[in-house]
């Protein structure tokens, strides 16, 4: 079982920035490839990154690519999404995902993903 804390969400202005964290419980944190998915109000969860347990592989959907990117920090179980020039699409509640997979493995759908934290929520004003 592994549980997930999102922190960091709030508002900030159009062109800001924001890092959002997730912390996890457990032992086996390298082991698990984690992920990023976001829900805006009325819309579909959308993928936003992944991480492999290493930290050696990670992926961007197309909308973040190039103003987000995503760390770990292994030794303290905690995952980081530095978040750039975030625009008036952006705001959602953000969620932290974990997927016990190879590190080769690139995790894109919430399906499979087995654990979720509770969300954080992002505002950008314009």
């Amino acid at each position: 079982q592994v549980r997930l804390v999102e922190s960091g969400g709030g508002l900030v202005q159009a062109g800001g920035s924001l890092r959002l964290s997730c912390a996890a419980s457990g032992r086996t944190f390298s082991s698990y490839a984690m992920g990023w998915f976001r829900q805006a109000p009325g819309k579909q969860r959308e993928f936003v990154a992944t991480i492999s347990g290493s930290g050696s592989t990670t992926y961007y959907g197309d909308s973040v690519k190039g103003r987000f990117t995503l760390s770990r920090d292994n030794a303290k179980n905690t995952v980081y999404l530095q978040m750039n020039s975030l625009k008036p699409k952006d705001p959602a509640v953000y969620y932290c995902a974990a997927s016990e997979s190879r590190d080769y493995v690139i995790l894109t759908l919430s399906s499979q993903y087995a654990y979720w934290g509770q969300g954080t929520h992002v505002t950008v004003s314009s």
